[in-house]
């Protein structure tokens, strides 16, 4: 697809002696939302850290935007417009909501509607009520709000979100759910790593499902939905 955003092409990535993706290939367009689907160990996050400069790979590419970034480091990366709301949060406890936010606003897709601070704040009213309290004062639940504003406050032309849901409790992870939802009618363009299959599959417009490093399958909401024996043979469902 000559219009992808990023297109990772024969990724392989190893830790050490152990190589955890062979050969991967992901292809994403401007404003869709693509799942990254498997289990636990198949390699989704070690993609995403490949994709962030965060772990090199050993062979294959990776392009953003029509460039070359795998030999990157991760701050340039970060500069071109790849935001990350992580598996755990990994906010910065000692700072403030309001200072956490400030940190990291920019506006990377020349936006003229950008996000800010306030902008993110309204967006999650919970977080406009706890803009003094530090980082580890708040809930999980607001904890993952303020990662997910963090990430939208740098305007990213491709927004990761690595189990964002997890750990959640049912009215906060409905209410993330409603957020990406709105994400994606505004045209952002996100990779998202989550389990609840039913969930992805109405908010995402393509899956791929890894196994073992490998891209074991690969279509549209519509074709994942209509076959259940996928989710039982790759993810465990």
């Amino acid at each position: 697809m000559s219009d992808a955003l990023l297109r990772i092409a024969g990724l392989e990535t190893a830790y050490g002696q152990s190589q955890v993706l062979f050969g991967l290939d992901l292809e994403i367009r401007a404003g869709e939302v693509v799942a990254l689907l498997g289990r636990n160990g198949m390699g989704k996050t070690t993609t995403v850290r490949s994709v962030l400069g965060l772990t090199r790979s050993r062979a294959g590419s990776i392009e953003f935007r029509g460039k070359r970034i795998e030999a990157s480091a991760p701050d340039a990366i970060a500069r071109s417009g790849i935001a990350i709301v992580p598996e755990g949060r990994q906010i910065f406890p000692n700072l403030t909501v309001r200072e956490n936010l400030a940190a990291f606003a920019g506006n990377r897709n020349g936006s003229r509607d950008p996000w800010t601070v306030g902008k993110v704040l309204r967006l999650f009213p919970r977080l406009a009520e706890r803009t003094e309290n530090m980082g580890n004062q708040l809930s999980g639940g607001e904890q993952q709000m303020l990662a997910i504003g963090r990430a939208l406050v740098t305007n990213p032309h491709l927004m990761i979100l690595d189990e964002a849901t997890e750990g959640l409790a049912p009215l906060i992870r409905e209410e993330i759910w409603t957020c990406l939802a709105g994400l994606r009618a505004a045209g952002q363009t996100i990779l998202v790593i989550d389990k609840y299959v039913e969930r992805l599959i109405r908010l995402a417009d393509r899956h791929t499902i890894i196994e073992r490093g490998r891209v074991a399958w690969e279509g549209s909401s519509a074709e994942l939905d209509a076959d259940h024996g996928l989710w039982h043979r790759y993810l465990g469902v």
